[in-house]
């Protein structure tokens, strides 16, 4: 009995080992996702004008960083994502765009989603979009005859 406790005791550490030891090399190894920023302002915009930032990042990991998925929070926000692999030490961006067709604030998240080892990063935007001003006609100076007076 007691040579079995003792193996059993050696199979647990070994088994303990091994696992700690693999899950650090490959904590160590895998992508990681740095955004400069996760947040942006547009502050006030007007009506039709441009809604877009470029969120930019880099794989400070050891991996190729494959981003799998850009999800909005609505469909007024689209947000595209690069279509290659970011390899370990470079840099690319992901790119939104906010519909300002519609007047008032807002407040939209964009999940980024990949293989690094933090897996889901969200973004935000956030800004006010104000209505056109209304363009008026020059109304002319008429004298009593109708006619367009000059100055």
């Amino acid at each position: 009995m007691k040579k079995f406790n003792t193996l059993l005791m050696g199979i647990i550490a070994v088994f303990f080992i091994a696992n700690t030891n693999l899950s650090t090399i490959s904590e160590g190894s895998a992508p990681h996702i740095e955004f400069k920023a996760t947040s942006h302002d547009f502050g006030t915009i007007q009506q039709n004008g441009d809604g877009k930032f470029s969120f930019k990042f880099q794989n400070t990991g050891k991996e190729p960083l494959i981003i799998q998925n850009v999800r909005s929070s609505c469909g007024c926000t689209i947000a595209k994502k690069p279509s290659a692999p970011i390899l370990p030490g470079e840099s690319s961006e992901i790119d939104v765009k906010y519909d300002t067709r519609r007047i008032g604030g807002f407040h939209k998240n964009i999940t980024i989603t990949s293989n690094a080892d933090n897996k889901s990063v969200v973004l935000h935007i956030k800004g006010v979009v104000k209505a056109k001003p209304k363009e008026e006609v020059p109304v002319k100076k008429v004298n009593k005859g109708f006619t367009p007076v000059a100055g």
